[in-house]
């Protein structure tokens, strides 16, 4: 792997973890390549329009973002993120998996403990309903 595939990977990648928690969809979605797909343990998405669709109802509970770890390879790229957020959970410990094809996104795996979630999953799950 050379270090020009593993800076283009990290430019995408911290380039969409940005503009999507800045709540710039537009900005966010041109990291994002076709065939598109996203994972949480509460929605998932197979395309892009789809999953933007969703980042303006998250980022409106965040109140902040504290990064702890970010791993790049050539095609793929993890982050380890404490999300703070405006909701009885509070924080919540994120990994986020991304898989890219050049320098486009093509799969977001997040994942995070749902547990604290379960009380407003139908809430979650209806909203994102809404939006289709």
């Amino acid at each position: 792997m050379t270090t020009t595939a593993r800076d283009q990977t990290r430019r995408a990648v911290r380039g969409y973890h940005e503009t999507s928690f800045r709540g710039e969809v537009s900005a966010a979605a041109e990291h994002l390549g076709e065939p598109f797909r996203f994972q949480s343990p509460f929605i998932a998405s197979d395309d892009r329009t789809g999953h933007l669709a969703t980042l303006p109802g998250f980022v409106s509970i965040v109140t902040g973002v504290e990064l702890i770890s970010e791993l790049y390879g050539g095609t793929e790229a993890t982050l380890v993120y404490d999300v703070h957020t405006a909701t009885p959970v509070g924080t919540q410990r994120t990994a986020e998996h991304f898989r890219l094809d050049g320098d486009k996104i093509v799969s977001i795996m997040l994942l995070f403990d749902a547990s604290p979630w379960q009380p407003m999953k139908a809430r979650i799950q209806a909203r994102r309903r809404e939006m289709r």
